[in-house]
Order: structure tokens, then C-alpha cells, then sequence
């Protein structure tokens, strides 16, 4: 089975021993994105709201180098700091996906990485 690492300059570089994305028999499966700005690597402040948009622009990033897209997303999982952050997230969310929607989990976690307030992994459908 072959195995294609997804790597582009338009999502933040992995910072530890991961890859961006994998790309596997027709799907992309991406790490978890955090709100890292590309070109400086360091989280993009001014809360959730901007928060969730990098996320969601980097796994956009991501998903275009593999040569799929966010419509082509099947599953999304979303880690949370906060909880009652859902209702923005989800407005947001909304912006980048459209009907049929992807299956989705939101979990709130005690924290993440780079102390985020927010993760996001996709998994879509791609070329072999």
C-alpha cells in the first residue's frame, strides 16, 4: 500500500513527529491543524473566532496540496478548550462547509498544543 505524505507552505510546518496530512487509497487524513500562522508558526490571537478561521484555512491548505477540498471532506473531528465556544465554532464551520455536511465529533479537552483553543483533524476523499 503507498503511503504520500502531504506537505505545502500555505499551512503551518508539523513541530514535532508528524506530517501535515497522509494521503492513502483515495482518502487525505490530516494531523490534527491547529491556529498556527504559516509563516511565522506562532498561534493567531484575537480568540475563538480567529482562531477557528486559521484552523479551518490551514486544513484548507492542506486538503488543496493532497488535490482534494473542503468539499470533499467525509469526517471532521473538532477539540475544544471550551465548550460553550461551540455555538461560534459552528457558525464559522458553517462558512467553510455546505450541504451534505461531513460527519463531525466536538470534544472538549482540558488543553492542546500550543495552547489553542482549538484543533481540527478532516478526513476527505481524494485521487489515488
Amino acid at each position: 500500500m503507498k503511503k504520500e505524505i502531504i506537505m505545502t507552505e500555505n499551512a503551518p510546518a508539523a513541530f514535532g513527529p508528524f506530517c501535515q496530512a497522509m494521503k492513502v487509497k483515495g482518502f487525505i487524513f490530516t494531523s490534527g491543524i491547529l491556529p498556527l500562522d504559516p509563516s511565522t508558526g506562532k498561534k493567531v490571537e484575537g480568540g475563538i473566532e480567529k482562531e477557528t478561521r486559521q484552523t479551518l484555512d490551514n486544513i484548507k491548505a492542506i486538503l488543496e496540496a493532497a488535490g482534494s477540498s473542503l468539499n470533499d471532506v467525509v469526517k471532521v473531528t473538532v477539540y475544544l478548550t471550551d465548550m460553550n465556544d461551540f455555538k461560534v465554532v459552528n457558525e464559522i464551520y458553517d462558512q467553510y462547509f455546505s450541504e451534505p455536511y461531513p460527519a463531525r465529533a466536538a470534544i472538549e479537552v482540558s488543553r492542546l498544543a500550543k495552547d489553542a483553543k482549538v484543533e481540527i483533524q478532516a478526513t476527505g476523499i481524494c485521487e489515488e
